[in-house]
């Protein structure tokens, strides 16, 4: 089974990144490739710069690696309530190829944050929009606290109730 793995940030340090990777190798079997969104940085989205530049290689590099996926593992980091700006232009761009930017792919989405929230405000919009852009989420997940619930040099959640929701959604694949 291939699994896309990504935090949805450009941090070169992005906890997203890291909790992306943990909740990918979950999955028994997984052949997991992890992608960074910085390797897929475009100019801003807008309809002028689509007339004049088409769909970047990057956009169809992106929609090309869901397309090879079985399964994507998304970690949304959280701007201001909101996606990161590099996401949503990532994910603009890509939608430009085609609206089913997940491809009825089975999705999982995780959000993190080093605060008691743990980005559950850009994890709901995630999973709201998530059917009019193909995805089949199997299951919704926020880690809040961060720093509080991961063993970094593990690379492991420590937080078992976490832990188990992941087993069962990974389960449903």
């Amino acid at each position: 089974m291939k699994v896309l793995a990504f935090g949805a940030s450009n941090s070169k340090n992005s906890i997203n990144q890291q909790l992306a990777l943990y909740a990918a190798k979950q999955i028994k079997g997984g052949e997991v490739s992890l992608i960074d969104i910085n390797d897929f940085e475009m100019p801003i989205f807008s309809e002028d710069r689509e007339k004049e530049l088409g769909s970047p290689q990057q956009a169809q590099q992106f929609f090309k690696a869901i397309g090879e996926a079985d399964v994507v593992v998304i970690s949304f980091a959280e701007h201001n309530g909101s996606y990161t700006a590099a996401y949503k232009n990532l994910f603009d761009w890509t939608s430009r190829i085609d609206m089913k930017v997940f491809q009825n792919k089975s999705v999982i989405m995780l959000a993190t944050s080093p605060g008691p929230g743990g980005a559950s405000s850009v994890l709901g919009a995630a999973q709201g929009s998530a059917p009019y852009f193909a995805a089949d989420v199997k299951g919704a997940l926020s880690l809040a606290s961060f720093y509080d619930n991961f063993d970094l040099e593990k690379g492991a959640v420590t937080d078992e109730t976490f832990n188990q929701q992941l087993l069962d959604i990974v389960e449903t694949l």
